[in-house]
């Protein structure tokens, strides 16, 4: 029986762990403790290499009263001594994560599942690699030249710079090819001209804010949020009840997401969440994507954690039942 999980969590939410339902680890952990699963926690610092094997120092989870909590204690484990592996430390993707991530070179992945693959989240920037998908994107430029930016901020008139590693909206700017402190902005934006970013086509619609769709596996959620911008903002910056509303995805998004889940799921990236405008995937989040579980079953009145676990479940089952295959037919 496959019970033991690790997950391993971004710094604040571990020092938040308890009653913390906006973040979606609390939901997951929470229903996998409900279906008897046994739950470790860690954070990316807690990963280390000893006699060339990936080890942790993790902590144990319990439910008490519908909130889930830990012991401090920590225990030093292997990687592989658990069935399976959630990796969610939120950006920057630093030195830092990328280290952590190398420890995974370590682990046995026949042995433990892995969700998401850590090697495949530093091969997968969640900017950059929206190119993958040039049918489902907006026009874009990633670059660290200042000539090059001012070109297509004066061709598009309007667009957006994004850091690369980063998260939640953080260095994210509005460019007008009019605005007196473009030059100003892209400079330290790109550290004069050191660093690369992505310069984004604007799309007028981005006033009515912006989708998050859900990706489990090959599974295309229906259910969704729109997430709307904040006050004195031209992008969503508030995680506030008042900056949500219901949606649905259209035909053409359906058939975009699915094509997007199948291609990320072959490269060992099984949770994602796509943020869309218009039809337009402008960011696919792969490193600690949120599920916004609580607005969801605010909106659509459902309980979308149930939903949410007998995917997860579905889709463990398939892969084991896989290696399972694979092992016998390699006898």
């Amino acid at each position: 029986m496959l019970k033991y999980i690790l997950f391993f969590l971004d710094e604040i939410e571990l020092k938040y762990f308890e009653f913390n339902d906006l973040v979606t680890n609390f939901w997951f952990i929470k229903e996998f403790l409900k279906r008897d699963y046994n739950v470790s926690i860690a954070v990316k610092n807690d990963l280390f290499i000893e006699n060339n094997k990936g080890c942790v120092l993790s902590r144990n989870s319990y439910l008490k009263e519908e909130n889930i909590f830990y012991n401090k204690e920590q225990f030093k484990h292997l990687i592989n001594d658990f069935d399976i592996v959630f990796f969610r430390p939120d950006p920057p993707v630093d030195i830092n994560y990328i280290n952590a991530c190398y420890v995974f070179n370590f682990v046995d992945k026949e042995k433990t599942f892995l969700i998401n693959d850590p090697s495949e989240i530093i091969n997968f920037n969640e900017k950059f690699h929206i190119n993958y998908f040039p049918q489902f994107v907006p026009n874009n430029i990633i670059t660290s030249s200042l000539d090059l930016i001012l070109n297509f901020v004066e061709e598009k008139k309007e667009a957006i710079l994004k850091p690369l590693n980063r998260c939640f909206g953080s260095g994210v700017y509005y460019l007008n090819n009019e605005d007196k402190n473009l030059l100003t902005i892209i400079n330290n934006m790109t550290e004069e001209g050191k660093t690369q970013v992505m310069v984004q086509e604007y799309l007028p619609e981005a006033k009515y804010g912006d989708k998050r769709v859900l990706i489990i596996g090959d599974t295309v959620f229906n259910e969704c949020i729109q997430k709307l911008p904040g006050k004195h903002n031209f992008k969503f910056s508030i995680h506030s009840d008042n900056y949500f509303r219901d949606a649905e995805l259209s035909y053409n998004e359906k058939i975009m997401a699915q094509e997007i889940a199948e291609k990320l799921s072959e490269r060992g990236i099984y949770l994602a969440g796509l943020d869309v405008i218009n039809e337009k995937v402008i960011e696919i989040n792969v490193t600690s994507p949120c599920y916004f579980i609580r607005e969801i079953n605010q909106h659509y009145n459902i309980h979308f954690e149930d939903k949410i676990m007998d995917c997860l479940e579905r889709m463990i089952e398939k892969h084991f039942s896989k290696e399972r295959v694979y092992a016998f037919n390699n006898k």
